[in-house]
């Protein structure tokens, strides 16, 4: 039995694939097991897999339903005790299962967990930082969103809490990190542990709509949990401007801002506070109205990091379209 194992749903990703499969093999981490799902590619993504097929413990290449069927088929054929998923227009940083696995010995209650995150473009440009923090069940619950491809789940955990949820599309993960949550304790790592690629053909730039949608039928979902149901009904107003709050962002990245502010606007009368955290995306959306890109663009450009070359991790020594 491996330690750790990583899968890979992939589906006509070659621009970014190779990345992805190195970052995985560059972690240098012995026991190591890799599982590569793809959808059944036509653009060469098979070439680039046969290329490491001798370093992937098993891989396939037929046609699937989706990111959750291809995961899940991972999953299923996954012996290590910790399990994650990476998918194939993201990438590791360095040291990051070494560091995860560590963390998770150490405590063995631990359902999962999760780091902080940096977000580079389609030619690997660093954008920006994605700091987290110690969340606990309710910050998941208000859709304080984690870095998927920074968590790491103990596997006897997700045995217990199933597979992922393949009527979700967007926020397929996340509705996992709750049902995890709700087992067991998860514990935040402060390092950044992966990269977050953006690119026009990326779930979270080209169908922004479908997050918001999916944030509302977990909190219908929540309702209906005997387990879950009380704690939405104690911060109700929290939980609810949190999915109005997740919607607005999304709708925000899309650019869609006269959208953003009606959500954002919604997530105010429900809850200011909170809603306020984002108070900079509302001023970009507002700015966005008011002021065209140019103005709205002056002030990301003064919140933002100057843009700068994102090194990828070594290659190994031997030789997201997001589904």
């Amino acid at each position: 039995m491996a330690l750790i194992s990583v899968i890979t749903p992939s589906f006509n990703q070659a621009a970014y694939l190779e990345a992805t499969i190195q970052s995985v093999l560059g972690q240098g981490f012995p026991g190591l097991e890799y599982i590569v799902v793809d959808g059944g590619s036509t653009d060469g993504s098979l070439d680039i897999i046969h290329r490491y097929q001798h370093r992937i413990s098993w891989w396939v290449s037929e046609p699937d339903s989706g990111q959750a069927e291809a995961i899940n088929k991972g999953l299923s054929r996954a012996t290590g005790e910790i399990v994650a998923w990476i998918n194939s227009d993201d990438v590791y940083l360095s040291g990051a299962a070494a560091r995860a696995v560590s963390v998770m010995q150490a405590d063995p209650r631990l359902a999962f967990v999760f780091g902080d995150a940096i977000t580079i473009d389609a030619r690997g440009n660093l954008l920006g930082k994605l700091k987290f923090g110690p969340y606990a069940l309710l910050d998941l619950m208000a859709f304080r969103i984690i870095c998927q491809p920074a968590v790491f789940m103990r596997r006897s955990a997700l045995e217990k809490a199933g597979m992922l949820d393949a009527s979700y599309h967007f926020l397929l993960d996340h509705q996992l990190w709750i049902r995890l949550a709700r087992l067991a304790p998860f514990l935040y790592i402060p390092a950044s542990m992966a990269a977050a690629r953006q690119h026009p053909q990326a779930k979270n730039v080209a169908q922004v709509a479908g997050f918001g949608q999916d944030a509302f039928r977990i909190l219908d979902w929540m309702c209906s949990q005997p387990d879950l149901a009380p704690i939405v009904t104690s911060h109700r107003s929290r939980i609810e401007a949190g999915a109005h709050r997740l919607n607005a962002r999304y709708l925000l990245d899309g650019d869609l801002p006269a959208q953003a502010l009606k959500g954002y606007r919604r997530a105010l009368l429900l809850n200011p506070r909170f809603t306020l955290q984002h108070w900079h995306r509302i001023l970009y959306a507002a700015l966005s109205l008011v002021g065209g890109k140019g103005l709205a663009s002056w002030y990301y450009r003064l919140r933002r990091p100057s843009r700068s070359r994102f090194v990828q991790p070594d290659k190994p020594s031997s030789a997201r379209q997001d589904r």
